[in-house]
């Protein structure tokens, strides 16, 4: 499975960080062009981007998550920028996979000011022409009693089959095994409504 080969590889680059870098500004590149690869894809000769910023004149600050098209001479829409959600106190964590199916994405949320109130992920899939959501899903830790602190994204099956994952604190409801790592594996993502399956290690 990809994600796995993700997780080696991202704790590999981890590992080598710590040994320390032979040129700082080296590393901070790199860290930028892994942060670009995990919020940008491109499909249909259009490149999509997922994007945060504080929404102005709140308090406490919200933040905003919205999804970018950008102007290009291979794509055959033109550029467009949509608003995905607009009520988090927590700035979110953000992922975009782009393939032949479609765009999908993930971001996380704090829906309440309380410092108590749980952290969720929601997982969206958008239309690549109209940036409407096609499909709409979220993880959540059961009964709101802890965090989904993470939700990347890979894919398997040839990207028909959508896998999310990252760092928990508490059980999602339907998981098997224990931990505070999750996968969440959606078959057919772009062509059903199939529940997800949830792994925790």
């Amino acid at each position: 499975m990809q994600v796995f080969k993700s997780v080696v590889w991202f704790c590999a680059a981890v590992s080598l960080a710590a040994c320390g870098a032979p040129e700082e500004s080296a590393g901070e590149e790199a860290l930028a062009q892994q942060d670009a690869a995990l919020t940008t894809g491109t499909t249909q000769g259009c490149t999509y981007s997922i994007n945060a910023a504080t929404l102005p004149g709140t308090v406490p600050p919200r933040y905003n998550v919205s999804l970018t098209r950008a102007a290009s001479a291979t794509c055959p829409w033109p550029e467009a920028t949509v608003t995905l959600d607009s009520g988090s106190y927590l700035f979110p964590a953000r992922a975009l996979l782009a393939n032949s199916f479609g765009i999908a994405v993930t971001y996380t949320g704090k829906y309440s000011p309380s410092g108590s109130s749980p952290v969720s992920c929601g997982v969206r899939q958008i239309d690549p022409e109209t940036l409407a959501v096609v499909r709409s899903s979220g993880i959540a830790v059961f009964l709101g009693s802890g965090n989904i602190n993470s939700c990347h994204l890979d894919q398997t099956d040839g990207g028909a089959t959508l896998v999310v994952y990252g760092t928990k604190n508490g059980r999602i409801y339907g998981e098997t095994g224990s931990g505070n790592n999750y996968v969440a594996t959606y078959y057919d993502f772009f062509t059903s409504t199939t529940a997800p399956v949830f792994f925790a290690y």
